[in-house]
């Protein structure tokens, strides 16, 4: 007899509750608004992803995931800027509807399953750029308090991650092949 695992009930419930909520523009522009700073952030600090992109100038990709989405433009300098009105060159679709579950993959390091539509030579590049680039926050925070304290709480959040990851592996319902 199969048992369903607690944490599946509560998966339903919190798509049930986000399947009718609808944030305002006006936060939903900002915080598209925040993540484009921030992709850009990380970007500069790769000058051959920056590079890469430069190649790619004009050409719009389009995430999303549910109701959400984003829709970003390669810049000449190599970064990203916001096209909400352009015609994209490739759609990039996350599957997984429920939040819980992408965030359980995510603490695993999984990626999302995506649905891919569009040019396959742009998506190449992003896929490099997704593979290749990440957000160094030890150096980030060195700047602002130090290089030992950043250091050591690099170190904490390290531990933390992994045993959350550990935490999230032996939840009930979890097949121990999977992961």
């Amino acid at each position: 007899m199969a048992t369903q695992s607690p944490f599946s009930l509560l998966t339903d419930a919190l798509g049930k509750i986000t399947g009718n909520l609808k944030a305002p523009e006006w936060l939903v522009d900002e915080v598209q608004h925040r993540v484009v700073l921030f992709l850009n952030h990380v970007l500069m600090q790769e000058p051959e992803a920056q590079a890469r992109l430069a190649k790619q100038q004009g050409r719009v990709v389009r995430a999303q995931w549910r109701d959400f989405s984003l829709q970003l433009a390669a810049t000449p300098a190599g970064l990203w800027e916001r096209a909400p009105q352009a015609t994209p060159d490739l759609l990039l679709t996350v599957t997984e509807t429920s939040p819980l579950d992408l965030a359980r993959n995510a603490t695993q390091g999984a990626r999302p399953a995506v649905r891919i539509e569009g040019d396959v030579q742009f998506a190449a590049e992003v896929n490099w750029l997704v593979d290749h680039v990440r957000w160094d926050l030890e150096e980030d925070l060195s700047r602002l308090i130090g290089d030992a304290p950043a250091h050591m709480l690099g170190k904490l959040g390290r531990s933390m991650a992994e045993a959350l990851r550990n935490f999230v592996g032996k939840l009930p319902g979890r097949d121990k092949d999977a992961r």
